[in-house]
């Protein structure tokens, strides 16, 4: 089962990108933990936080961007949603079911031969440390930095040939993985992300794509000690994902910002129906 990123490069019904699981201080003391140790927290942090993620849903607002060749904006549509992603784990293999119910759909006039960028899925990126695929990515140390006032330790992360892939291009019902690389901004105490930014570590430019980048930043959410069934009333959430996509001839951002989670749990049974 991988994420899966679809591209379509039909003017009137538009691009589509779609991420779908088939999922320091600069004063510190010179001597760092070792690396393991901190992956080592991070994955532990992500596994648990992917049943969190499944209890909670969100407002999630979208701004789609298409920039003209000068690099100003040639048209920019809104949209707002009820937003939740549920994730199951059967045997081993991780699927995921993405919702979205429009709260408000974009209003702009369209021009017909202008096309625009769907993007889903980039909240969970975080899924490149999750056991299920962290064996798949080569990671180095690059160091300590602040971030925004928080002390965090850099990862880089490098998608290793011929192994299991967070992300592929669907074009034309063939499938190209990607190689994802990048960046993550993590606290080295609790393994909370905080930053992940990502994208394709070699052009795709002979089928259409010239870049894929995305962005997303993480920010603590308080529940009530009485929600979720949790001894920690603080979570950190994806607030901003932001993707921007090139073609040799076109160009556009997408930006999904995250609002106002709030528990959200699904209960099933089974019955074996009786001879």
């Amino acid at each position: 089962m991988i994420m899966k990123t679809y591209f379509c490069n039909c003017l009137r019904s538009g691009l589509l990108v779609s991420l779908l699981l088939t999922g320091a201080l600069a004063g510190a003391a010179p001597t760092q933990e070792p690396l393991d140790k901190v992956l080592d927290r991070v994955t532990q942090r992500v596994s648990r936080f992917l049943d969190l993620f499944s209890d909670v849903k969100c407002t999630e607002q979208v701004t789609q961007e298409k920039f003209k060749p000068n690099g100003k904006i040639e048209l920019q549509e809104q949209s707002t949603y009820d937003y939740l992603v549920l994730f199951t784990n059967v045997g081993g293999e991780l699927s995921l079911a993405e919702s979205r119910l429009p709260v408000k759909q974009a209003t702009a006039d369209r021009k017909k031969d202008i096309s625009m960028l769907l993007s889903n899925g980039f909240a969970t990126l975080f899924l490149v440390f999750h056991p299920y695929y962290v064996n798949s990515f080569e990671f180095s140390d690059a160091g300590a930095e602040m971030l925004n006032g928080q002390n965090a330790r850099k990862i880089r992360f490098q998608h290793i040939r011929n192994t299991r892939s967070v992300a592929a291009l669907a074009l034309r019902e063939r499938e190209y993985p990607l190689e994802l690389s990048g960046t993550a901004w993590v606290d080295p105490e609790t393994g909370n992300l905080l930053r992940i930014e990502a994208g394709i570590a070699s052009t795709l430019e002979d089928i259409g794509m010239k870049s894929l980048q995305s962005q997303v930043t993480y920010a603590p959410v308080t529940f009530h000690q009485d929600d979720l069934h949790r001894d920690d009333p603080v979570y950190w959430f994806p607030t901003e994902a932001v993707v921007e996509v090139e073609t040799p001839k076109q160009h556009w951002r997408n930006t999904h910002r995250f609002t106002a989670y709030k528990q959200f749990s699904v209960a099933t049974e089974e019955h074996v129906a009786q001879k």
